[in-house]
């Protein structure tokens, strides 16, 4: 099911968790939600550890309907697909609300069954039709994700590590500081923005300078220029 084609929202209250480590963020998404869409949400938290430990304390009646997801933290790992694919067998839905998001993992994510994909460019109105579409059985996808997942032959193919360095890097953090977020030495933080270099030189877009890897993040979906 596409954004075009949501079905209408029931009037009964579905139980919604928000898993976003931006405080702002996360208030913006309750605040659309509560408003807007007309869920309860139940628990709101930095990353999925985080959210695992609430789920092993909560009592059946707080378990949530659906998982709003950022797929990247600044600090910590992205979300994990294995622990993704966990929920959905337990019968929870996954919409995934994330700005920055590798093909890798998104394909990844795809495959652990989520059942959508919002980028947070989009409106305010997506996401609540994305939440509706979601939690009545359907699926979500913009048409950002799906060129995503689909693949772009001129976008390196990154690892997890090498993307949170450049993303981190190019944001404007010094190398030092990337280092301390990534949790690895610093001489191992520049071997991972090397890395990157080398990569776009090689799918023939050659980048050298901070601004130069700023400017293909952006071009590539992996920053927002607004955020």
């Amino acid at each position: 099911m596409t954004e075009d084609q949501a079905v209408p929202f029931p009037r009964n209250y579905y139980r919604v968790a928000i898993v976003e480590d931006h405080a702002l963020q996360r208030e913006r998404t309750e605040e659309v939600l509560r408003d807007e869409a007309a869920v309860r949400v139940v628990c709101r938290c930095d990353d999925l550890p985080t959210f695992l430990d609430w789920l092993r304390r909560a009592p059946e009646a707080q378990r949530p309907h659906l998982i709003v997801l950022d797929l990247s933290v600044d600090r910590g790992p992205s979300a994990d697909p294995e622990v993704v694919a966990g929920l959905v067998r337990s019968g929870m839905r996954v919409l995934v609300l994330s700005a920055m998001a590798s093909p890798a993992l998104v394909r990844r994510i795809m495959q652990a069954g989520v059942s959508g994909f919002v980028g947070k460019r989009d409106s305010s109105g997506d996401l609540v039709a994305a939440v509706r579409t979601v939690l009545t059985g359907g699926q979500w996808m913009t048409p950002e994700m799906a060129g995503i997942i689909a693949g772009d032959p001129s976008r390196p193919q990154l690892s997890d590590q090498e993307e949170r360095a450049l993303l981190l890097y190019a944001s404007g953090l010094t190398m030092v500081a990337v280092a301390a977020q990534i949790g690895v030495r610093p001489d191992t933080a520049k071997k991972y923005v090397d890395n990157v270099k080398a990569k776009y030189a090689a799918a023939g877009r050659p980048v050298h300078t901070k601004t130069d890897l700023y400017k293909a993040a952006v071009r590539d979906g992996l920053i927002d220029p607004g955020r």
